[in-house]
């Protein structure tokens, strides 16, 4: 018994550091810098590199995960994007995440998901490049908003979702279904950056001029 214990204290002690570098720099984008990134994407003049950040963004989902969907994982009516969680490999399991009307929006003008998901063959994929490929143009996103450092990847998006959504939640479970997590544990990482994010607006408040 004690040695499961143990075993989940040192899982999130990695977690834990998977948010912060060596030297405390932070590797998630916080509130101001996924507003940033987010407003950059909407006015990005390729529409699927549009799409494909808004996803990112707005989900919380790995790369690999994205490039995975096809129209009929769009649903339009419910308002929500299905993922098939690839970390669980042993496993056979799907998420849905709730995402803006905007977004939905976007992805039916820039995709036909309508049309696509009525279709009897089989659609094709959302967005046909290979990761390093996505990875290059949310990168490229990403300067043009003027986000730059350690947290400045696809990798940043998906923690600075986590931070956002448990920040505006306050619900572990809800943003461990959404983030795909297989324990609780693995999402409750996210409450120890607000704690440090509290502290630190209480430093910058009590600050002498």
């Amino acid at each position: 018994m004690a040695s499961k214990v143990i075993k989940k204290t040192d899982s999130s002690e990695y977690d834990h550091k998977q948010l912060f570098t060596r030297k405390g720099k932070r590797k998630y984008l916080d509130e101001h810098e996924l507003d940033l990134f987010i407003r950059k994407a909407q006015s990005v003049e390729n529409p699927k590199v549009r799409t494909l950040c808004l996803v990112m963004a707005q989900t919380g989902c790995r790369i690999s995960e994205a490039l995975e969907l096809t129209a009929k994982d769009i649903d339009i009516s419910s308002g929500s994007i299905t993922f098939r969680t690839l970390k669980q490999k042993k496993k056979l399991r799907y998420r849905s995440v709730p995402v803006p009307d905007s977004t939905l929006d976007a992805l039916e003008l820039v995709h036909g998901i309508r049309k696509a998901s009525r279709s009897r063959k089989a659609p094709p994929r959302l967005w046909d490049w290979q990761r390093i490929q996505a990875y290059n143009h949310i990168k490229a996103v990403m300067k043009e908003a003027g986000i730059t450092g350690e947290h400045a990847s696809p990798k940043g998006l998906r923690h600075g979702f986590g931070v956002r959504a448990i920040q505006k939640t306050r619900n572990p479970r809800l943003v461990q279904k959404w983030l795909g997590h297989t324990t609780l544990e693995m999402t409750t990482i996210y409450m120890d950056v607000i704690g440090q994010e509290e502290r630190e607006e209480v430093r910058r408040m009590w600050k002498t001029q």
